[in-house]
C-alpha cells in the first residue's frame, strides 16, 4: 500500500528537502506540493491524501488556519522554523511538529509515528479504559478521562477538577491516583497531576488550564520537559 502525501509550504527550499526526504520510504508517494494553502484546499476538494506535510507561516491562509477549515482532514505533520506553535499542534491532533531545518533523522522519527497510528490494535491486547470509579461516600462514581481539568492533592485526599464546574474530593493519595490515568495526564508537582489536552498556556514555571494557574514543581521540571520534547516541541 502507498501513501498519498501532499506538501504545503511558500519556501522551495523547504518543499524540496522534504521531497528528498520522503523519497527514501517506498510506501510513500507525494502526489503533489503546493506553495501556498489555498492551493492546496482546492486540491483537497477533489482529491483525497494519507498526509500532509504542513508549513504554518504562509501568505493568504496560515497553515494552522488552513487545517481549521478542512471538514475531514488526514493525517498532519507540522514543518515550521516557529516554535511558539508547539502547544496549538497538540490541541489540532497533529501527529508531529518538525523544527525547521528538518534533519533525516526527526523526519524518520514522524513517518514512523504515523505508520505507527495505523496499526489496528491487536485482539488480544488491552485496551486502557477512557474512565475510571472513585468511591465517594456510599457511591462508585464514573469519572470520563477526557472530563478531568486537573487533580489537586492535599494530605491523604486528593480533588479532581472536572470541565465543567464540578469536583470530587476523595481520600487517596495522588501517586496512586496517577497510575490510573492514561497518558495525556503529567504529574507537574507533588500536588498537581494535569490533562495536558486542556492546556491552554505554559510557561518554564507553570501552566494555565482554564484560567487556573498550576505551579510547576522544581523536582518535576525534568518530568515536563521530557514531555515537552517528546509531544509538544518536536
Amino acid at each position: 500500500m502507498k501513501y498519498k502525501c501532499i506538501i504545503i509550504d511558500d519556501e522551495p527550499l523547504a518543499r524540496e528537502l522534504i521531497s528528498a526526504h520522503l523519497i527514501n520510504f517506498e510506501n510513500f508517494e507525494l502526489v503533489n506540493s503546493f506553495e501556498n494553502a489555498l492551493k492546496a484546499y482546492t486540491f483537497l476538494e477533489k482529491n483525497t491524501v494519507d498526509l500532509i506535510f504542513l508549513d504554518i507561516e504562509m501568505p493568504l491562509l496560515k497553515g494552522n488556519d488552513f487545517l481549521k477549515k478542512l471538514k475531514n482532514p488526514p493525517k498532519v505533520i507540522f514543518t515550521t522554523a516557529y516554535r511558539e506553535y508547539a502547544l496549538e499542534g497538540y490541541e489540532l491532533n497533529v501527529i508531529d511538529y518538525l523544527l525547521k531545518p528538518i534533519t533525516f533523522d526527526r523526519f524518520f522519527a514522524s513517518i514512523e509515528k504515523f505508520k505507527q497510528l495505523l496499526i489496528p490494535k491487536n485482539e488480544g491486547e488491552s485496551i486502557k479504559e477512557n474512565h475510571i470509579f472513585v468511591n465517594s461516600g456510599c457511591k462508585n462514581i464514573k469519572i470520563v478521562f477526557d472530563e478531568i481539568l486537573y487533580v489537586e492533592s492535599l494530605k491523604d485526599y486528593i480533588t479532581i477538577h472536572l470541565e465543567n464546574g464540578k469536583f470530587h474530593h476523595i481520600k487517596q493519595n495522588i501517586s496512586v491516583f496517577e497510575k490510573t490515568l492514561d497518558s495525556n495526564f503529567v504529574r507537574i508537582h507533588r500536588s498537581f497531576i494535569i490533562q495536558t489536552k486542556k492546556l491552554t498556556s505554559y510557561s518554564k514555571n507553570e501552566v494555565e488550564i482554564n484560567a487556573v494557574e498550576i505551579p510547576i514543581g522544581n523536582s518535576y521540571k525534568e518530568n515536563w520537559l521530557d514531555y515537552l520534547n517528546s509531544y509538544i516541541l518536536k
